[in-house]
């Protein structure tokens, strides 16, 4: 079994992580945080999964701003000129899911944040066999009609998703996925079939974005974007997809509270206190 760990970092201006979100909470302000830290801890973030993949006895790649990238990003920029650089960078990500599944067996991506905190190999600990393992975020959910939140929010994800399989005539009821971590195995990796009818998938997403006087009221539809965790989610339902849940140990989020629990194996910093993460990794 040939088994690879990737992650992706590309410097995106602050300025096209939110595009032209109406909503307050989606601020340049807000994106700079991110920006300067990811500069500020660039080498340890990918020693840390470096280190990590030799303990799994599998490959690292770590893919940045590059000949590769810049391709993709001109080609995908050519086809759907509204995406924000942020939006790119996300499919690029699950793009490099299919380019790997070709050469590998068992792919675990990391998002640029998320931290290895164990020696327990990820692989050993999954059987990817049983399905793709990702978290779930549907206990942020939501399920208002009177919600405003962030376009990146799991309530957005969520009404994007319901809205999406409504119009395939399906059960609207979904997952909020998170592809902050992804352990899959290339054969599943294929039946998710992620980039099959993407136009039509985007059309689509287009005319629910411009939909006013709908079955969503203006707050709803305010909060629609272009989000690869909505198309994933919408594809597990419509590809009959098996899914594994990560657990709070193996996909821990540090937002605000400060504390990262000593079981945890992966840390997701959303909040990009890595100083934090330092601490308890060493």
């Amino acid at each position: 079994m040939k088994k690879v760990i990737y992650s992706l970092y590309v410097d995106i201006p602050a300025e096209e992580h939110y595009g032209q979100s109406k909503i307050k909470y989606d601020t340049v302000k807000k994106a700079t945080i991110t920006v300067d830290a990811f500069k500020k801890h660039y080498s340890k973030l990918i020693q840390s999964k470096s280190d990590y993949a030799k303990q799994c006895d599998a490959d690292f790649i770590m893919y940045e701003y590059d000949d590769q990238y810049k391709t993709f990003q001109k080609n995908f920029l050519k086809d759907f000129p509204v995406f924000t650089g942020y939006e790119v960078i996300n499919f690029y990500k699950i793009h490099l899911l299919y380019e790997l599944a070709k050469k590998y067996d068992e792919i675990l991506y990391l998002d640029f944040d998320a931290v290895p905190l164990t020696t327990e190999s990820f692989f050993d600990a999954w059987d990817l066999s049983k399905g793709i393992c990702v978290y779930n975020n549907n206990n942020y959910v939501n399920k208002s009609y009177n919600v405003s939140q962030s376009i990146r929010s799991p309530s957005a994800k969520y009404f994007n998703c319901h809205a999406m399989l409504l119009n395939y005539g399906l059960n609207p009821n979904n997952n909020v996925i998170n592809t902050g971590i992804i352990g899959a195995r290339k054969e599943d990796i294929k039946k998710l079939d992620f980039f099959g009818k993407f136009k039509d998938i985007i059309d689509m997403m287009t005319d629910l974005i411009n939909e006013r006087d709908g079955l969503y009221p203006d707050n709803i539809v305010d909060m629609f974007r272009y989000d690869n965790e909505t198309i994933f989610s919408f594809k597990t339902k419509v590809n009959q997809v098996n899914i594994q849940w990560l657990n709070d140990q193996w996909h821990y989020f540090l937002d605000n509270q400060k504390f990262i629990p000593e079981n945890t194996k992966i840390v997701h910093c959303i909040c990009k206190d890595f100083d934090l993460v330092w601490r308890r990794y060493a």
